[in-house]
Formats: C-alpha cells, sequence, structure tokens
C-alpha cells in the first residue's frame, strides 16, 4: 500500500496544476462523504461537504447538504449564514433572505451574537440591493 501511494505522488507531481486541483477537491469529497458513511450525522462533516461544493460551483449539491445539515442541527449557525450566501451568489436572493431569517433565529437561541450581526448586515444588505 506504500509502495502504490510513493508511486501515486511521484506522479501526481508530473500532473498539471489543474488537474492536481481536481484530484484534491475529489479527494476533500472523498474522505468527508467516508466520514458520513461512518457517522451520517456529522455536523462538521456535513458542512465541509456542503462548502466543499460550494467552492466548486455545485450550488444544488451543496444546498441539498446543507439542507441536511440543518434537517440534523437546527442549530448549526454557521450552515444558515453559508448556505445564504451560497444562495445569494447564485442569484436566489428571496430564498437567500429567508435562510437569513432562520439563522438569525438559530444565533438567538445559541447567543451567538457574532452570527447574528453577519447575518443581518447581509440581511439588510440584500434588502437594499432591492
Amino acid at each position: 500500500m506504500a509502495l502504490i501511494k510513493a508511486r501515486t505522488e511521484a506522479a501526481s507531481g508530473l500532473l498539471p496544476p489543474l488537474c492536481r486541483e481536481i484530484i484534491k477537491r475529489m479527494d476533500k469529497i472523498a474522505a468527508l462523504t467516508e466520514i458520513l458513511t461512518l457517522d451520517p450525522t456529522n455536523a462538521f462533516a456535513r458542512y465541509g461537504l456542503a462548502m466543499e461544493y460550494a467552492s466548486q460551483g455545485s450550488v444544488e449539491t451543496s444546498l441539498q447538504e446543507f439542507q441536511r445539515l440543518l434537517s440534523d442541527h437546527p442549530d448549526y449557525t454557521a450552515g444558515y449564514f453559508m448556505a445564504a450566501q451560497t444562495l445569494a451568489k447564485a442569484g436566489r436572493t428571496d430564498e437567500a433572505k429567508a435562510k437569513l431569517t432562520q439563522g438569525i433565529a438559530s444565533a438567538q437561541r445559541t447567543g451567538n451574537q457574532h452570527a447574528l450581526s453577519e447575518m443581518q448586515a447581509m440581511l439588510d444588505d440584500l434588502d437594499l440591493a432591492g
């Protein structure tokens, strides 16, 4: 197994940077998926998977992962904020506002003033933008 890993690492040096980046991202998704296979309710892994899909531009898959995270962990406040950012970036402003409203309620329940102020600021910005 170590020999295969060493050969793979050596060969990866021959790959163009874009290919190495794709492999690295796939490795993150594979690793997080494996963690979730072992522990489907692992909030940190679910959040990381949603974030990784969002960073790759896989909006729908990302939002599905955020939804599952928030269904299992309704007070994972950062999930609301990042889901709202993903929605806003995709031009889905009304959905982003709804997610922020839910996130603000979560932040109030958990006493997370920092998250509350960040989400309120984003909501205000979205309201101003029209």
